[in-house]
């Protein structure tokens, strides 16, 4: 209390940021209110008749639901299998390389595509998996298909489109951290691995990689927690009518039901149950991480 009050015109600068999150935080999860509500437009949040759980009952039976859940979780998975490992095995390679001025371009182009919104790298993708486009002709000159097809047309392959593409745009961006938490790592480990005659790999196992390990953890917590929160940017970008079997997310599901047709009170329903989920996996995750981070939070 001392030092607030001696420091208090620095202390003051904080009031704008709890200003805002108390605004657009706070007020608005009154709002979850509708989930229980049959609410419509020319309702208010007090007017509108209460229903219980009978949003969340329809939610259970809705096919169309389940399908967008199934889809979720593929596309998360993947990205999770695939995704995680790579912005790591990316910073550990950047990092091995001596400074200078092909170190620089790497890290340029690879941090590039994350400030490229999806509507500009959607619709550099929509090009390329076109019949006539980039991809068809590279797998027609290696002998792989046959004949041309727009690649985004087939559900089946809309996984690992979605997949590959988001590893894509944000493989160079996570790398950022892993930099530089290596970029703290005292120097003197390097060389006195080296003295012990440890190659470059073991050096990179025994040293780097258990170095990293609270911030990988972290990332980790984060990643298993929003595996209900697929990409809608990027869903909304590359969905037709074609692929919308597997290409429909509880994301673009929500916003589907809630802002195209109307139907607020189980969109809101909708968030409301993922968000639940979404802590829970937050909670587990952090709790699995803590055991293998030597029971230390990372937290």
């Amino acid at each position: 209390m001392v030092d607030f009050k001696r420091q208090w015109e620095i202390q003051s600068m904080i009031l704008p940021g709890i200003i805002f999150m108390f605004v657009f935080c706070y007020i608005p999860l009154y709002g979850l209110t509708i989930a229980f509500k049959r609410y419509t437009v020319i309702d208010t949040l007090g007017s509108a008749p209460w229903v219980g759980l009978e949003n969340f009952k329809i939610i259970l039976s809705d096919t169309f639901f389940w399908d967008s859940v199934i889809n979720t979780l593929w596309i998360s998975f993947l990205k999770l299998a695939i995704g995680f490992a790579i912005p790591i095995i990316l910073a550990i390679m950047i990092y091995e390389v001596r400074p200078g001025r092909f170190k620089k371009f790497v890290q340029t182009v690879s941090y590039l595509p994350h400030f490229l919104s999806w509507i500009i790298l959607g619709g550099m993708l929509i090009t390329w998996l076109s019949t006539s486009g980039l991809f068809n002709q590279i797998l027609i000159d290696l002998g792989l298909i046959s004949k041309q097809q727009n690649i985004l047309l087939d559900p089946d392959k809309y996984w690992w489109i979605a997949t590959l593409s988001d590893i894509w745009k944000e493989a160079g961006w996570g790398t950022i951290l892993y930099l530089a938490i290596m970029a703290k790592i005292d120097p003197t480990y390097y060389e006195a691995a080296k003295m012990d005659g440890a190659s470059r790999l073991k050096q990179i196992w025994h040293i780097t990689l258990p170095n990293m390990k609270p911030m990988i953890g972290l990332n980790l917590i984060l990643t298993v927690s929003g595996l209900l929160g697929s990409n809608l940017d990027q869903t909304l970008v590359l969905m037709n009518s074609q692929n919308r079997e597997k290409a429909e997310v509880i994301n673009s599901y929500v916003y589907r039901m809630g802002l195209t047709q109307g139907d607020f009170s189980y969109a809101t329903a909708v968030g409301l149950g993922v968000s639940i989920v979404s802590v829970i996996l937050l909670v587990t995750a952090n709790k699995l991480t803590k055991k293998l981070n030597d029971n230390q939070s990372v937290l």
